[in-house]
């Protein structure tokens, strides 16, 4: 299912209606920025790959507009998203997808080789994709190496001044 970019959860019009719609307020302690800028998405996406012989972690889905992009390119996409107050909104955006799972969790509590083996195809190749937070985007990287996971690509958008160090 390929959606065309009006439809698309990104679409700035359909982001601000689905935040307005669930009364939704942004939380400065989890770095929130939702992304709605189609070429990025496009890039990200394509830069990372995909296939329907491919899963996926995504850290932080937010109100899931990367997540969309993913989806329609990968075997699954499982989601970490720390923030309780968009579980609801993702339920809703993202119902359409039956290769999506939904972890409400802080990614860096959680034991991912635990996760993973709930892939309906658990023997694929895992990729991380992600926009992460500037604030912990350093704590998420190693969390990830760290848990012997054998992720075979990371393909992660951050701010600059931490890519730089």
């Amino acid at each position: 299912m390929t959606t065309s970019n009006l439809d698309r959860i990104s679409n700035v019009i359909r982001t601000q209606d689905i935040l307005r719609r669930h009364n939704f307020n942004f939380k400065k302690k989890f770095g929130q920025n939702f992304l709605t800028d189609h070429n990025i998405l496009e890039k990200i996406t394509a830069t990372a790959e995909l296939s329907k012989q491919v899963n996926v972690i995504e850290i932080g889905p937010g109100i899931g507009s990367l997540t969309q992009y993913l989806l329609e390119e990968a075997a699954e996409v499982m989601a970490f998203e720390i923030d309780k107050s968009l579980i609801p909104i993702l339920q809703e955006t993202l119902a359409s997808y039956d290769n999506f799972q939904l972890v409400n969790a802080d990614i860096l509590k959680v034991d991912i080789q635990e996760h993973i083996k709930h892939f309906k195809n658990p023997d694929l190749p895992i990729k991380v994709v992600a926009n992460l937070p500037y604030y912990i985007t350093t704590p998420i990287l190693m969390h990830l190496i760290e848990s012997k996971v054998p992720f075979t690509e990371y393909v992660v958008m951050m701010q600059k001044e931490v890519a730089d160090r």
